[in-house]
């Protein structure tokens, strides 16, 4: 068969959804765990559900500054006379009778005989002898201001589930807890390289033709935002031999390869031939732009990806492929990008066939209402469109030019981008 006669083939384009829910549908998560310190879990995706040993307040505390009392002393009286103080890690070890009352802290534990708190701007004390008049006239509610054992959480309560990934949040309730290390999911082991022989290093005077490889750098950033353990084996040349052996040797290290370039047509483009004899494929044509040529296959002890070699087609196709397939693999949860409506105020230029991820800026309105104009030109090779950038403007595959004024959607850059 002539180069003609390939060319005249025409291939389905795959939509995005589908090459989705087909991929996530062949990725069986990791399970092996590993106990790791609370300062360490950062980013961490949890083994287990936690639940919690202990109550949540473990005892009940004053929710601000003011007077624990009895509110059915304030019936008889306006006035209590105060018999000691109760702080935060030292509580009030006395008792006290009807008519008096204590001073007390903001989270100091409150004693079994009171029931109430006054906040200290609602009392006017003299020596021992406090004046709660304004508290009765603004009619405030007996047990009022008080924060009650295991109201937040209960002895036994699940706080936190598999698969979870740890923010600084959840590293904070953790350490309420009293937790000192928790069991989460080991880190992904991540192996990447760039193919092609036009790709230089930085610092080297280029020669005709040749391009500095950038692609490597962009995806080993945004691994390291996803908490991996990265294997860079750098660039490999554009030859069948080179790249059977780095495949050989990043399946036995990793749990993931991922590849840019060589997943295309041209006569050089060896790594689909390639992976197809190493290992099992599933090569796709997805029908969104940047990034129509991409591979997505299993090798026998990892899954790999085959990125375009267009700087934005790769950055793009890790970011809404490879990314929930690395977030899976994990362990962790996958959420679904964050993804509403805004006034495009520039016109847009599209084709209809692909779902295309347009790059754009969104802000508001004095009115706080979305709006996004387009960072310029959308070439797939053009990163400056992406570096001015804090979302996507998503255009369905079918739609065609879009008016100034008219409605898109966006999907605002997370973490792994921003």
């Amino acid at each position: 068969m002539s180069s003609c006669d390939c060319g005249s083939i025409k291939e389905s384009l795959m939509p995005l959804a589908q090459a989705l829910s087909q991929m996530l549908a062949s990725i069986t998560p990791v399970t092996d765990f590993q106990s790791v310190k609370l300062e360490a879990l950062l980013g961490r995706v949890l083994a287990h559900d936690i639940s919690s040993p202990l109550a949540i307040p473990p005892f009940d505390n004053s929710a601000m500054d003011g007077y624990a009392l009895s509110a059915s002393d304030l019936t008889t009286s306006d006035t209590l006379t105060m018999v000691g103080k109760s702080f935060a890690g030292a509580p009030y070890q006395g008792n006290a009778a009807a008519g008096q009352c204590i001073r007390i802290m903001t989270g100091a534990q409150i004693p079994p005989f009171f029931d109430t708190v006054i906040m200290q701007e609602q009392a006017c004390a003299e020596a021992d002898q406090i004046n709660f008049s304004a508290a009765i006239d603004s009619g405030y509610k007996p047990g009022s201001n008080i924060r009650h054992c295991g109201e937040e959480i209960a002895i036994d309560q699940v706080v936190l589930t598999q698969g979870t990934k740890l923010t600084a949040r959840h590293v904070a309730l953790l350490a309420t807890l009293g937790l000192v290390d928790v069991a989460v999911i080991r880190r992904l082991k991540v192996a990447i390289f760039s193919t092609g022989d036009e790709l230089q290093p930085q610092g080297q005077a280029l020669k005709p033709g040749e391009i500095y490889d950038s692609n490597r750098f962009g995806l080993v950033a945004q691994l390291q935002r996803l908490d991996v353990d990265i294997l860079d084996l750098g660039v490999i040349k554009d030859n069948k031999d080179s790249i059977r052996a780095a495949f050989i040797k990043a399946d036995e290290l990793a749990d993931v390869v991922i590849t840019s370039g060589g997943v295309s047509v041209g006569e050089a483009d060896f790594t689909r031939e390639i992976i197809e004899q190493l290992g099992e494929i599933n090569f796709w044509k997805l029908a969104i732009k940047p990034g129509k040529p991409i591979a997505y296959g299993k090798f026998a002890n990892s899954i790999f990806f085959g990125l375009p070699g267009n700087p934005v087609s790769a950055l793009v196709t890790f970011y809404q492929l490879a990314k929930p397939a690395l977030q899976k693999l994990s362990g962790g949860d996958i959420a679904p990008p964050l993804r509403i409506a805004a006034t495009v105020r520039d016109n847009i230029k599209k084709a209809p066939g692909r779902l295309d991820f347009q790059r754009g800026f969104a802000t508001t309105t004095a009115q706080g209402l979305l709006e996004v104009s387009s960072t310029g030109k959308q070439g797939s090779g053009m990163m400056s469109s992406l570096c001015l950038a804090n979302c996507f403007i998503v255009l369905e595959q079918e739609r065609g030019n879009v008016s100034a004024g008219e409605t898109v959607t966006v999907e605002l850059f997370d973490a792994v981008y921003s």
